[in-house]
């Protein structure tokens, strides 16, 4: 049960981009993965037209969903593909979500999760302002999958500063958990290790961790340091920068040992309501 995690540097160019995919992805086929993770905004980076980027999927005419499938028939990969812009199945119009899809081997889509907590905050660097919302609309649903590495829970980024998303998703029975990032530098460096770690521990998940990882348009600089963390909180892989494909696999025995011996999910004394809408859409 091998996966990978992606770290790339995506920049303004669709096309280029999913060139540099392509050829991370076979690395991670070639390795022996079965499930290979692709960083958020994996696509493009500091692009302004979301809007029409997702309105371009939705009716079939964009570039993206079509290589997804495609890479996924040719390598027999199941993918996580990171985030891309995308509406509501049936709406081209409506704003996009930034979606996360599960892409089986067959080119299918199984799974998709849309971000539920959007990066609407200041940070003390070059670009100083970040407002997801602008672009993006709120998720709502919590999404676990069945794949061949085993039942995998959805969630991307931002998402990893909200443990009850974490807790849900343990609930609904993932074994691994995946968060495509693209944290910037100054608070990767804060929070980025603690967390996926945190994560990981706290749900007795593997937490695969796809990143980018450089300097993109915008201007935007990206932590980087994509990484598996076993269920036992350990670093299985990890990079710094650049572009990287980091591979492990799903130890179940060991992963249910430790469930075992430390069963804290039926420790649990507080239970969320499950995930909620943003006030401003209640």
């Amino acid at each position: 049960m091998s996966f990978a995690v992606i770290q790339m540097v995506s920049q303004s160019d669709v096309l280029a981009n999913l060139a540099q995919a392509r050829r991370l992805l076979e690395q991670a086929a070639a390795g022996g993965a079965q499930l290979a993770v692709l960083p958020e905004n994996f696509a493009a980076m500091g692009r302004r037209d979301v809007a029409e980027l997702g309105r371009a999927e939705a009716l079939g005419e964009g570039p993206i969903l079509p290589w997804l499938k495609l890479a996924a028939r040719d390598l027999n990969l199941w993918i996580v593909a990171g985030t891309l812009p995308l509406p509501p199945l049936g709406q081209p119009d409506a704003k996009s979500n930034a979606c996360s899809l599960l892409i089986d081997a067959q080119g299918q889509i199984v799974a998709r999760y849309d971000k539920l907590h959007l990066f609407d905050v200041d940070v003390a660097d070059a670009r100083g302002r970040y407002r997801e919302s602008d672009d993006y609309a709120y998720g709502n649903q919590v999404v676990v999958a069945d794949t061949p590495v085993g039942r995998l829970g959805l969630t991307v980024c931002y998402d990893l500063r909200f443990p009850e998303l974490y807790s849900e998703l343990r609930a609904a029975g993932a074994e691994l958990i995946t968060a495509p990032s693209a944290f910037t530098a100054v608070t990767g460096a804060a929070h980025w290790d603690v967390l996926i770690r945190a994560r990981a521990i706290e749900t007795q998940c593997y937490l695969l961790a796809a990143a980018q990882g450089g300097v993109h348009p915008g201007p935007r600089e990206t932590y980087g340091h994509g990484a598996i963390i076993d269920p036992w909180g350990r670093v299985l892989a990890q990079q710094d920068q650049g572009e990287a494909v980091l591979l492990a696999e799903r130890d179940s025995n060991e992963q249910a040992s430790i469930r075992a011996r430390m069963p804290v999910a039926g420790h649990r004394r507080f239970f969320s309501q499950g995930a909620q809408r943003p006030a401003s859409e209640r």
